[in-house]
């Protein structure tokens, strides 16, 4: 079953706070007891239900029940019956969203399992779907929405604000691999240190000593702050996950530095509010041949909407790029690829005027640039894989404006290399990355 994704999360609450939205949440009680099945099922009777005259026989299910592998798919497929019948539309680039407008009046419903985001502008009309639910399911009223999925919501509403914080969520971790107390680390990942397989573990001792050290699981706890508030730390991330099934002291050490670096950041969060327009924009960047084993780029990107970041990559390259411009180029077709899913998002809500033109995409490459925009066969070019192409056709067709920014400006410059702190720090607050307030 589909759930919601986090950044389709992130720029409704995005919007809701340029537009002064009000954010409601409400909780399914046993969720998956509500779906209906389309199988023919049988269960052996309960212990202590067991019927004394038949107790041979077996129970024939006539909904789904915990458990069973298709019991989220059949929950969604009936809440999907539910409340389109109240006049929601699905929205075709996010399954779990939902949209119900009459004129000037609009109503979000976010579905994650069995969690709910009422988002809106007109209380009654809110009232009416959240007593529209309680009819058809057992519910439990949350109020104003507080936290969703792990995540601290804060909001300053006279000033149009809302921000985003994992700090409970980091405390948790910290504690839970042993460095509450640890020294605070000022950078995800130091400048200069350069990551590699030849850093394995490689004797029996050293094998015997990692073993029991949880790197995997610290790299998973780590991805989940990652990927729902900080993208500071994505690309230190994406390096260190590299080395999962052999890591050695040096990739120990490289993680421990993320989590001191959370230490002293965890009250920092993504802070949405302060523009004068709603309009999204992108930044993609790479840095060339990053992986010290195979030479493969890093790319990079991130997109910004009421002044805060909704969504980011830093990822390794699946293409071994021969010059910079070439990882380039890469970098800024998976933007765009990302830009356009945003741009069609976007224009679903019927609520950003701005979706309706082009999403401007910056990168600091000129000669990537002109491989989108003046398409010619060369030497250096005529090797590069057919689907990086793509943006030429989003460009020509004016669905994304792809241009040139300063180096020292690109906020995608941490998510594809280690930077000095000064820089650093500038590029996480421009992506909206603060200290959160008790707003």
């Amino acid at each position: 079953a589909p759930v919601v994704m986090l950044r389709s999360i992130r720029i409704i609450l995005a919007i809701a706070a340029f537009h002064d939205y009000e954010i409601w949440q409400m909780d399914v009680k046993t969720a998956f007891l509500n779906g209906y099945l389309e199988e023919e099922l049988y269960m052996v009777q309960p212990e202590g239900f067991i019927d004394p005259k038949h107790p041979k026989k077996v129970c024939k299910l006539k909904r789904s029940i915990y458990g069973l592998k298709q019991a989220s798919r059949s929950w969604n497929h009936r809440f999907d019956q539910v409340i389109k019948d109240n006049g929601f539309v699905r929205s075709v680039e996010e399954p779990c969203l939902y949209i119900k407008s009459s004129g000037s009046k609009i109503v979000f419903l976010v579905l994650y399992v069995d969690d709910i985001l009422l988002i809106g502008n007109d209380i009654p009309l809110l009232s009416s779907v959240k007593a529209w639910l309680k009819n058809h399911f057992q519910m439990k009223d949350l109020g104003e929405a507080q936290r969703i999925l792990g995540i601290r919501i804060y909001r300053d509403r006279s000033r149009r604000m809302l921000s985003l914080s994992q700090e409970s969520y980091i405390d948790k971790i910290l504690e839970r691999f042993s460095m509450t107390n640890s020294k605070k680390g000022f950078l995800p990942m130091t400048t200069g240190l350069h990551l590699s397989k030849s850093q394995e573990a490689k004797t029996s001792e050293e094998k015997e000593r990692m073993s029991r050290i949880p790197y995997a699981s610290a790299i998973g706890s780590i991805m989940y702050a990652m990927i729902c508030t900080r993208p500071d730390v994505a690309y230190a991330l994406s390096m260190t996950s590299r080395f999962q099934a052999h890591p050695g002291e040096q990739h120990w050490m490289a993680v421990k530095n993320i989590l001191k670096y959370l230490r002293r950041t965890k009250d920092w969060g993504l802070t949405y509010g302060g523009d004068t327009r709603l309009c999204a924009t992108g930044y993609a960047d790479a840095s060339f041949q990053t992986d010290q084993d195979d030479s493969k780029s890093q790319s990079g990107f991130v997109f910004t909407l009421n002044g805060a970041a909704v969504s980011w990559k830093s990822t390794k390259q699946s293409v071994t790029a021969d010059s910079t411009t070439e990882s380039e180029y890469y970098a800024a077709s998976e933007a765009a690829k990302e830009a356009i899913w945003m741009r069609q998002f976007l224009q679903g809500l019927s609520v950003v005027p701005s979706s309706n033109d082009p999403i401007t995409v910056y990168c600091d490459n000129k000669g990537a640039i002109f491989q989108a925009k003046e398409p010619k066969s060369s030497n250096k070019s005529r090797h590069v894989q057919r689907k990086a192409h793509l943006i030429r056709d989003y460009v020509e067709q004016k669905e994304i404006l792809l241009e040139k920014i300063a180096t020292d400006d690109n906020i995608a410059d941490p998510l594809t290399k280690a930077l000095r702190r000064d820089k650093h720090e500038g590029h996480v607050t421009s992506m909206g990355i603060k200290r959160v307030p008790e707003l």
